[in-house]
């Protein structure tokens, strides 16, 4: 017997929610678990059987290999976002196809230690930046044309503080998963 369902496991691709207000305390907090990411992905990764990399996380849902070079993708994309945002006024940013990408020889084959390295410093700087930013930097914005939306950099901290966490998250039961069948 399975520890979380499929409908729990796919629960958990639920969308980010905002806060009414971006208070310096949640940005704070937001960026310490940006901060505190990496740290999981690796503990997460440690844990993981190499079998189970070419596995899905759910039915229909992503290996979990591709899940993890996802997350290099996506972050990478949103630190590029918060500098561009940071340097231009209101800027318009390139959407890519997140499930193209994830179909990509790399996002297929790579070994999964090649994101963790790409994420390690990746946030480092995005750390580094986001904690040196003014008050008034996290109202900048950036435009993404694919959603027709205006986002504040303030909504983009919490999206990905939100991101890295939800996507371990899939993965952790996935693995709580496999294990409780493979003693059981």
């Amino acid at each position: 017997m399975t520890k979380y369902t499929e409908a729990e496991i796919a629960k958990a691709d639920g969308p980010f929610i905002a806060p009414e207000e971006f208070t310096s305390a949640y940005l704070q907090a937001a960026i310490d678990r940006i901060d505190q990411f990496p740290i999981d992905l690796v503990r997460v990764v440690n844990a993981m059987k190499p079998e189970w990399q070419d596995l899905p996380y759910r039915t229909g849902g992503w290996k979990l290999k591709q899940v993890i070079h996802h997350i290099a993708d996506s972050h990478m994309q949103a630190f590029s976002r918060f500098k561009l945002s940071l340097t231009e006024d209101a800027p318009i940013v390139k959407p890519y196809i997140q499930n193209a990408w994830a179909v990509t020889a790399d996002s297929e084959l790579a070994d999964i230690q090649l994101s963790v390295n790409i994420i390690q410093p990746l946030h480092k700087r995005l750390v580094i930046l986001l904690r040196n930013m003014k008050e008034s930097d996290f109202d900048r914005t950036y435009i993404h044309p694919e959603y027709q939306k205006t986002y504040t950099l303030s909504h983009v901290v919490g999206l990905y503080a939100w991101h890295g966490h939800h996507h371990l998250q899939q993965v952790e039961m996935f693995m709580e998963n496999m294990q409780t069948a493979q003693s059981g």
